[in-house]
């Protein structure tokens, strides 16, 4: 295999495997009915004038299996950080008690499960194409340089192999990630 070759597969498999940790990002997002610091992760503070994310803000630690902990390093930030989790989509009320804001995770009901393991498969399903689109341009990069006399047409044949085993290794990886967030969000 050529260098240019090695190259394009070395790029594809970077950017497949930046799909994949985008996808695990947004999975930790995901409130599973447990307490998880990363749904946090989204939400941003006003910090005098600076959107601030909570993390940079406080220390966070989970007390109980279902209670998240958030102790500004500055506790005249309690109301706005307070605000921000009220103005978010998490859907939780914090408890504010002057030194400590509480979220009290509550358990989720089996409809707001089914409805979360469909986002998680589309999330999985978004992933799949994002990989399939990297394999594609790859391949189409492959042709233009055989095209082009760069490589030969038996170069092609390998490349385009490479390219599809990279593809379904990076698939099966989604599938397996989107199973295990999916087994998590349906444990009670």
């Amino acid at each position: 295999m050529s260098f240019i070759m090695e190259k394009t597969m070395e790029i594809a498999e970077e950017k497949m495997g930046k799909t994949i940790s985008v996808l695990k990002n947004e999975y930790a997002s995901i409130r599973a009915g447990r307490a998880n610091a990363a749904v946090l992760d989204r939400i941003r503070v006003d910090y005098y004038g600076t959107p601030t994310p909570i993390n940079q803000m406080a220390a966070i630690s989970v007390a109980e299996a279902r209670i998240l902990n958030i102790q500004p390093w500055d506790t005249t930030t309690l109301q706005s950080i307070e605000k921000a989790i009220q103005q978010s989509d998490l859907g939780i009320n914090p408890q504010n008690d002057g030194r400590i804001i509480r979220l009290v995770f509550p358990q989720l009901t089996e409809e707001k499960r089914k409805e979360l393991a469909k986002d998680v498969r589309k999330k999985a399903e978004e992933a799949k194409i994002a990989i399939r689109s990297v394999r594609r341009d790859g391949i189409d990069k492959m042709k233009k340089m055989e095209k082009s006399s760069e490589i030969t047409e038996d170069d092609l044949k390998v490349g385009e192999k490479d390219f599809q085993d990279l593809t379904d290794k990076y698939v099966k990886e989604v599938d397996d990630v989107a199973a295990a967030k999916e087994k998590e969000i349906m444990e009670i």
